[in-house]
């Protein structure tokens, strides 16, 4: 199970930039090739057992499994065992031990067995490869997970850069810390050998009114440091049934361990709020979620953004392991009209009695507000067939704004 002095590896393709890049030993390149075989082979190992077994029968040691709908056989640990380590008892006790704790596949997540029943050997679950690997290796392209039940999160983006984020000094600053930890902390961890000192990870909590920029933050400080930003559906996550919540959480901390995302918890008051006094089952249980989270954001090793729209109402256990707590304020007045200035379509001319600098003092509004009152407008002016963007659409779109939040003008 030692790394190879020197395996000829044909130079093209992103299968062996891997193999280079991750120094992969000789048992971790026959795993990853007998994961991948049957998407490209489908009756690769079947062919292999009809050899050894002409007129039919079964060979226990090899192990695979057949399923619904593919023909062939699909390889399990067992099937890695035997082909490594043989019959020899010594080898197979040592394989076993490799795969679980020196594996490089298997430590990162890149290569995993199905769990099997209990009482069933652990090797007898299928070795799978993650999707993303799988499109990755056979087509060059990385496949997106999507939002489902089993990735309770979704990849979001943004057109914008980061002119359009209108936001006050002291809070262009603190982000700016973030983006410059996305960008060295590599360089700390291991060229300035820090990793022993400085924990994993970077955990940051946005707190303000909606509609004051932080979903869109979040996605620009993925578009500039070149990382996909996951926004978490809470509603997929939470569950009234004992030990689902945090069977959810580990599922999709697991899948985001070694992707250099970042996770973006909206609306994280649902999961991370405050911990209550304990007076029946319920609370007994809601507590120990949120030690759970805590235990798990404090050891993961990427970006976690966790949004709020009230500081006070994230438990502090979790405010005190934050690196960062920024404020998004509702902009000011200033702040105000460059955003009705960024926004206004520039194809079209505004009606001279629009006077933005008294729409920006007057109506104390976000960022997301005007954006909604801008679309409203400029939906009107074209039903009416107008050449200018008129004073009372933009106020009829102030007032739709005023009446959803319940203020009035």
């Amino acid at each position: 199970m030692e790394k190879p002095a020197g395996i000829p590896i044909n130079s093209n393709g992103f299968i062996s930039e891997f193999i280079i890049e991750n120094n992969l030993t000789e048992t971790d390149i026959l795993l990853l090739g007998l994961a991948l075989v049957p998407h490209v082979k489908p009756d690769f190992l079947s062919s292999i057992i009809a050899e050894y077994l002409p007129n039919g029968g079964e060979l226990p040691e090899f192990g695979g499994i057949k399923t619904k709908n593919h023909r062939g056989i699909l390889p399990t640990g067992e099937t890695a065992q035997f082909l490594i380590a043989g019959n020899d008892l010594d080898d197979r006790i040592a394989f076993y031990n490799y795969l679980h704790n020196h594996s490089f596949l298997y430590r990162k997540g890149t290569l995993k067995l199905d769990i099997v029943p209990a009482g069933e050997p652990k090797l007898s679950g299928q070795l799978v490869l993650e999707d993303e690997y799988i499109e990755k290796f056979l087509t060059g392209k990385v496949l997106k997970p999507q939002l489902s039940s089993v990735f309770p999160a979704q990849l979001i983006e943004t057109q914008l850069d980061w002119n359009d984020l209108v936001l006050n000094s002291n809070t262009l600053n603190q982000i700016k810390e973030i983006e410059t930890w996305l960008k060295f902390n590599e360089i700390l961890l291991h060229e300035w050998d820090m990793k022993a000192t400085i924990k994993p990870g970077f955990r940051v909590m946005f707190y303000g009114a909606p509609g004051t920029g932080k979903t869109l933050t979040a996605s620009l400080l993925g578009k500039y440091t070149r990382r996909d930003v996951y926004r978490i559906d809470l509603s997929m996550i939470i569950s009234k049934y004992i030990g689902e919540t945090e069977k959810n959480l580990s599922s999709l901390f697991d899948k985001a361990a070694d992707k250099d995302w970042i996770l973006f918890f909206d609306e994280a008051d649902a999961v991370f709020g405050k911990r209550t006094n304990v007076r029946d089952a319920h609370d007994k249980y809601a507590n120990q979620e949120v030690s759970y989270l805590l235990q798990r954001i404090e050891n993961h090793p990427g970006l976690v953004i966790l949004a709020s729209n009230f500081k006070a109402n994230i438990d502090t256990a979790f405010t005190r392991r934050f690196q960062s707590i920024i404020e998004f304020e509702v902009p000011s007045y200033s702040e105000r009209l460059q955003l009705w200035k960024n926004n206004l379509p520039k194809g079209i001319k505004i009606a001279e009695d629009v006077n933005l600098n008294e729409i920006s003092k007057k109506y104390d509004i976000t960022g997301a507000n005007i954006v909604n009152i801008i679309q409203y407008a400029c939906l009107r002016t074209l039903e009416e067939e107008n050449e200018n963007i008129n004073l009372n659409h933009l106020l009829q779109g102030i007032k739709k704004e005023y009446v959803k939040e319940g203020k009035m003008m």
